[in-house]
């Protein structure tokens, strides 16, 4: 009796793999360079009306600075015309200065804070 299925033409025979595996495939890693974040440094402008005292005060809740090197930083700033808070990656870096002009603005201080790049 002939049968209903249609016959698929032959196939050539797969050759014998030599390890006698299925067929692995082996994948090649390719190592991707990739760079470290640019970063940022966070700068405090001198002015004449800032009192040095909320100048420490900022630079010590929001850099997290000791008594001595807050106070370093803000003579620093105050005879030089600005300091370097820190150094940050852009969205850090961006963060501390709208704090800083925040608190400055709450408290009724022209303090400026600026970000460059490092």
């Amino acid at each position: 009796m002939p049968s209903d299925t249609p016959k698929l033409p032959a196939t050539p025979a797969q050759p014998a793999l030599p390890d006698g595996g299925e067929g692995t495939v082996v994948v090649e890693r390719q190592s991707s360079k990739v760079e470290p974040p640019r970063l940022y440094q966070v700068v405090m402008l001198n002015d004449d009306y800032t009192p040095m005292e909320f100048v420490v005060m900022v630079l010590q809740q929001y850099f997290h600075r000791d008594l001595e090197t807050a106070t370093h930083i803000m003579l620093k700033i105050h005879h030089e015309g600005r300091g370097v808070c820190g150094v940050y990656t852009k969205d850090i870096a961006a963060t501390k200065v709208e704090l800083v002009l925040a608190a400055a603005r709450r408290a009724g201080h022209p303090l400026q804070c600026i970000m460059e790049a490092a």
